[in-house]
């Protein structure tokens, strides 16, 4: 019976040993690399502030953990995140963006909308790369509610646009609409006129072409009209005024 009980505590003491080196391992492992992917707006140095921050963050276990078990963080513009750990050491961080077509300006904030007109996210700063839209008529704006435009086609239009404006790489400060609906755009210090949205492939395919030979126009105050763009001739119609 003695010899019983003197080997029942020795497996114990050897199972608890091997629980406080585990724990001891599992505390002492921390993340080394983090690498982001499919976000433009965030590198791996902010998300690693987002995510892996304070005094247990960059525990593996602790942020395995918390990836797992509990709400994702909200973070501005990402629609959600992955977090993949590739070993112990490294976590690959996969963003899921919102997808924003523009922006406008209400209360001293910045409310930017999808493609539905949905408005996704607001803030106190302008995001590179996204337009500026302004001349629209709305009522109060509530986050996560479409944009209380009157006319609702409008929405459909800016993301042809913007669409376009993508696809031949020309990256616009501001897009503006009058009381027709019919929008300009504001590149440094140019403004072009497109008129309605008719033809509004070929007259962004020529002002793409025209900032390909002459690149220096946007650094020109004046205001280049494009909204008399004619298929049968692509530069009929088309000038260039110094304001």
């Amino acid at each position: 019976m003695r010899n019983f009980w003197r080997k029942h505590h020795t497996g114990a003491g050897i199972a608890v040993t091997i629980i406080l080196l585990a724990a001891i391992l599992l505390l002492s492992v921390h993340i080394q690399n983090v690498s982001v992917t499919g976000s433009s707006r965030y590198n791996a140095e902010q998300m690693e502030e987002f995510l892996f921050s304070g005094r247990w963050g960059k525990n593996s276990a602790y942020a395995y953990f918390a990836d797992r078990f509990r709400p994702h963080r909200q973070i501005p513009f990402v629609e959600d995140y992955k977090v993949v750990f590739h070993g112990p050491f490294d976590v690959e961080v996969i963003i899921y963006e919102k997808s924003i077509v523009g922006y406008v300006s209400y209360m001293s904030s910045y409310m930017y909308f999808d493609k539905d007109g949905i408005v996704v996210e607001s803030s106190s700063s302008q995001l590179e790369g996204v337009p500026w839209v302004t001349g629209l008529n709305f009522g109060q704006i509530v986050l996560h509610k479409a944009l209380p435009v009157e006319d609702k086609n409008i929405f459909e239009e800016i993301l042809n646009l913007t669409q376009q404006l993508s696809s031949y790489e020309i990256a616009v400060d501001r897009i503006q609409y009058d009381a027709r609906g019919q929008a300009s755009l504001f590149i440094g210090q140019m403004e072009v006129t497109l008129g309605s949205n008719t033809d509004i492939d070929g007259k962004i395919s020529t002002l793409s072409d025209i900032l390909t030979a002459q690149p220096q126009l946007t650094q020109i105050s004046g205001t280049m009209r494009l909204e008399n763009y004619s298929e049968a001739d692509s530069r009929a119609g088309i000038t260039f005024k110094r304001k």
